[in-house]
């Protein structure tokens, strides 16, 4: 007979923190998140407010950002509680929410940057029929596709958590996640573990040949109109190449944090930490990546800073004085 645990008491392990850097963790876990939030929201405000922006790229990127804003405000908050207060404790509804939230970001990171693929696959490919193909009720579609899809596989995945019994105590990581939460489990979890393998294998692979295949034709592509307008060669690879260098580095994170638990000899903090740079890294670079690269975008934001500096300029000349 199983002994099942009150989750209500049980707690995150979180970083083994030496005594008296909580206060130097907490404000770089703030600075991370305000800089997450500043970014990202910068992003999104610029494409819902500038009318010209309305086009399919920037949509998508819209919604990759929301997905980053989702995967940040996941794990950081509640990060930045525990540098803070040193609380561990985790009610079981707030952690399988956490934990829904990150499986959420992963997925839906990979099928809109899936998407984002398929839209320059018929931007550089078809561009004659670009805007008959990728019309407003299209793009709108795979946008919701593309979240529908990563909230349906990981709603399936944890309805596998329901009638679990848990025995443990102590979740050993840094934040909640479906493997974590039923390393506590009193029972094997056979269906859950196969389902998990399958469905991220699938996932990955599937997004990995959508994107092969668009940029394998989008090079070819890119290539022939290039022999005769190096302009439209260099064009190309700039609008696609942002995109490309952003599947890269969500590719390289999932694979430092894999690597980084095949090694024993690791230290836990800094597997912890390889973790967290997942839910960080991306998120700020992201936005510094496309207000880089998309000329549209950067000119959107320096207008609306000018527009605001004006308007703060023009308050502050003509302000009453009493």
């Amino acid at each position: 007979q199983f002994v099942v645990v009150d989750f209500f008491n049980s707690s995150l392990e979180g970083f083994f923190v030496p005594p008296g850097y909580d206060s130097l963790l907490f404000v770089l876990a703030l600075l991370s998140y305000v800089a997450v939030l500043l970014g990202n929201g910068l992003v999104v405000s610029i494409i819902v407010l500038d009318k010209n922006l309305h086009r399919p790229m920037f949509v998508m990127v819209c919604n990759l950002v929301l997905c980053d804003l989702l995967g940040a405000t996941a794990v950081l908050p509640r990060l930045m509680v525990h540098f803070l207060t040193g609380q561990k404790r985790m009610a079981y509804y707030p952690a399988i929410a956490q934990a829904f939230s990150v499986h959420t970001y992963g997925v839906a990171a990979q099928t809109i940057l899936g998407a984002m693929a398929y839209d320059r696959y018929i931007a550089v490919c078809e561009p004659l029929r670009y805007h008959a193909i990728m019309t407003s009720a299209r793009l709108h579609c795979c946008c919701a596709l593309a979240w529908l899809v990563a909230l349906l596989l990981i709603a399936v995945l944890f309805a596998f958590h329901a009638n679990v019994p848990l025995c443990g105590r102590t979740i050993r990581h840094v934040y909640c996640s479906n493997r974590s939460i039923l390393s506590l489990a009193c029972t094997p979890t056979t269906v859950n573990n196969i389902y998990g393998l399958s469905m991220t294998w699938t996932v990955s692979t599937g997004i990995f040949l959508i994107i092969a295949f668009s940029y394998i034709r989008i090079l070819q592509a890119s290539l022939k109109q290039g022999q005769t307008d190096s302009n439209v060669r260099s064009k190309v690879f700039q609008t696609c190449g942002s995109h490309l260098v952003i599947y890269l580095l969500y590719e390289i994170a999932s694979v430092i944090i894999i690597l980084s638990y095949r090694f024993p000899s690791v230290s836990p903090n800094l597997k912890k930490f390889f973790s967290i740079m997942f839910f960080i890294v991306p998120p700020i670079i992201n936005p510094i990546i496309y207000g880089l690269v998309s000329k549209e975008l950067r000119s959107s934001i320096f207008y609306f800073h000018f527009q605001i500096f004006s308007v703060l300029m023009l308050f502050k000349r003509f302000k009453p004085t009493v």
